[in-house]
């Protein structure tokens, strides 16, 4: 299996129940940990930081991109990062079904994005079913938040510190709780934004 072949199959939704899945999968993630092993092992310059995260992802990311590793990801070839985004440290990225991120995102501490989830009823559990997590534009995630699976984050909006996230989210507004629910509005025509 490629990994075009494997992004192909993750958006139809179905089971990663296969043989040949699994040890692809399986492949991967050794080589995701051999990347960040040495991302997070020592101390990195900005540049160094964005050529570890190219060679994990698989392409060149922006040179605009900021990340406070450590960094954390289970695959790495199926994440997207728009333009003057920033990363905290600690963040997990399980991103087997797509993590897509937009220009100017500031992602918190500890933020975990979960693509993946496991059957409910018990004889299905063993079986994970990918969904890809997108956030618009100019989104702040606070720390210590988690995105669920299938998940859309519109443009502007926040999610507050500790936030599990497990519907999508319009734009210009704030969320919180578990789960996470609409707290207010943000009135984007103001010059400093301010909540409604």
């Amino acid at each position: 299996m490629t990994i075009n072949e494997f992004k192909d199959y993750v958006k139809t939704g179905r089971a990663l129940d296969t043989e040949d899945i699994h040890i692809f999968m399986d492949e991967m993630s050794n080589a995701a940990r051999r990347i960040t092993f040495r991302l997070n092992a020592a101390y990195h310059t900005p540049e160094e930081v964005r050529g570890l995260l190219s060679e994990l992802f698989g392409y060149d990311v922006p040179s605009s991109l900021r990340v406070f590793p450590p960094f954390y990801t289970d695959f790495g070839k199926n994440i997207t990062i728009g333009e003057n985004v920033f990363i905290n440290a600690c963040c997990h990225f399980q991103d087997h079904g797509g993590v897509a991120i937009g220009d100017g995102c500031q992602i918190g501490h500890n933020v975990v994005f979960a693509t993946l989830n496991h059957g409910l009823s018990p004889e299905d559990r063993k079986h994970t079913y990918p969904a890809p997590i997108v956030l618009g534009n100019n989104v702040w995630v606070g720390s210590n938040s988690t995105i669920l699976q299938g998940v859309t984050i519109g443009d502007n909006a926040v999610v507050a510190a500790g936030a599990v996230v497990n519907g999508n989210v319009p734009d210009n507004v704030v969320v919180g709780g578990v789960p996470a629910r609409i707290i207010k509005k943000i009135d984007v025509e103001k010059p400093h934004p301010t909540f409604v």
